[in-house]
């Protein structure tokens, strides 16, 4: 399997995105890593590390799915420390990461066909 990282400016927002994946895939590891240590807006490296780590524990990977710029900094600085393989998806936060998790829930996942179901989540049209 492979595990997946939300990581938003926003705790809320994370926790959210990953209540709707999971729901629409139960077996996945969505793992929330947003807002700062403090409670404030903001990412933190230290929270994108340890939901990678926990995402990762079984996992044969981790697609982490980002909110906005700074967030990627974040994101790769945390992967850097990483023993797991791991890599960012460029997708849109909510429909990426329900992509990712139905994908991650089959038994023939790889990294590189769960953050490319997270990536074709940008040609989505909801009209």
């Amino acid at each position: 399997m492979i595990g997946l990282v939300v990581v938003s400016h926003s705790e809320r927002l994370a926790e959210g995105v990953c209540e709707v994946a999971s729901e629409m895939a139960g077996d996945a590891a969505v793992v929330p890593a947003g807002g700062t240590d403090d409670g404030g807006i903001g990412t933190s490296v230290e929270r994108v590390a340890e939901a990678i780590e926990t995402a990762g524990g079984d996992a044969a990977g981790v697609v982490v799915l980002v909110d906005l710029g700074s967030a990627v900094m974040s994101a790769e600085m945390a992967i850097e420390e990483s023993a797991s393989e791991v890599t960012i998806a460029d997708a849109p936060l909510v429909e990426g990461t329900v992509n990712a998790a139905v994908s991650a829930t089959s038994s023939k996942a790889t990294l590189e066909s769960v953050r490319e179901s997270a990536e074709e989540a940008r040609e989505l049209s909801k009209l």
